[in-house]
């Protein structure tokens, strides 16, 4: 009788270990769509924290250059001499590249802008006009 006590607290029962994993399950159901939630929400932040900091270079080309980058010449002007410009002192972004947005997708850029100087937008999560929540396009002008 003594053995099958010792045996029997070396370790959980089958049940034991359908309660457990019962309850992980309820959390996991409970918790992971606000986790989910939260992450999504934290990429279209930096998503416009990102637009931001490339709107404010612009604004620094154009004071040194006298314009902003053509729509042609894009973002790109920021970290390579569009060619012929005397004044070009960049690369103007830290990273002498221009960032991606959070899904991984280029930024949109248009110029002459038609909701401002210029226009910089990510077209979100689904890299397409319009959606919502994480596919919802994030705009400068917005």
């Amino acid at each position: 009788m003594r053995s099958m006590k010792s045996r029997r607290r070396g370790g959980f029962t089958l049940v034991e270990l359908l309660v457990v994993l019962a309850i992980l399950g309820l959390l996991a159901g409970l918790v992971g769509p606000q986790v989910m939630k939260f992450l999504g929400s934290s990429k279209t932040k930096t998503a416009k924290l990102q637009i931001d900091d490339i709107s404010s270079t612009l604004d620094l080309y154009r004071l040194e250059l006298g314009r902003y980058p053509t729509e042609s010449e894009g973002l790109k002007a920021l970290v390579e001499n569009p060619g012929g410009m005397a004044n070009w002192n960049g690369p103007y972004l830290k990273k002498s590249q221009v960032p991606k947005d959070p899904w991984g997708f280029e930024f949109q850029y248009r110029f002459p802008g038609e909701n401002g100087s210029f226009d910089i937008w990510s077209l979100g999560a689904d890299n397409s006009e319009g959606g919502e929540g994480e596919s919802a396009d994030i705009k400068s002008w917005e």
